[in-house]
């Protein structure tokens, strides 16, 4: 971000003729770092990275640091807010504050649900 921009282009990550790249070129360049960063980390290899992971990671964070999920769906540039919901819905922390707020049913806290050995064993063999 400190260099200037090349051509008359605003593109966060450039060709070398300043136009915006391909979502092709965004998954080889993708692909080819990961490749470089799995001899690092070889549970990398395991994994399957691709830029919608790496943008639903950064929405993830940001909504963990407390960034209201209005402004996340702004700087990811989606065209609507509800494109941001999903995140909402996918974090547990935001879950459990909710749950903190309400009454308890019959006096008891709702708690934490937590999976049985049975349960456990047949999402291990999928």
């Amino acid at each position: 971000m400190d260099e200037p921009p090349v051509g008359n282009g605003n593109a966060l990550f450039p060709t070398v003729h300043g136009g915006r790249m391909s979502p092709d070129a965004v998954q080889y360049l993708l692909a080819k770092y990961v490749l470089a960063a799995s001899k690092d980390c070889p549970s990398l290899q395991s994994k399957r990275i691709s830029p919608h992971v790496l943008r639903h990671s950064a929405a993830m964070e940001l909504l963990d640091a407390g960034v209201d999920s209005t402004l996340i769906s702004l700087w990811l540039g989606d065209e609507s807010t509800r494109s941001t919901q999903p995140y909402l819905h996918a974090h547990l922390a935001i879950k459990e504050a909710a749950l903190a707020k309400i009454d308890p049913f019959n006096k008891q806290s709702p708690g934490r649900s937590r999976a049985g050995d049975e349960l456990l064993a047949f999402l291990d063999k999928l």
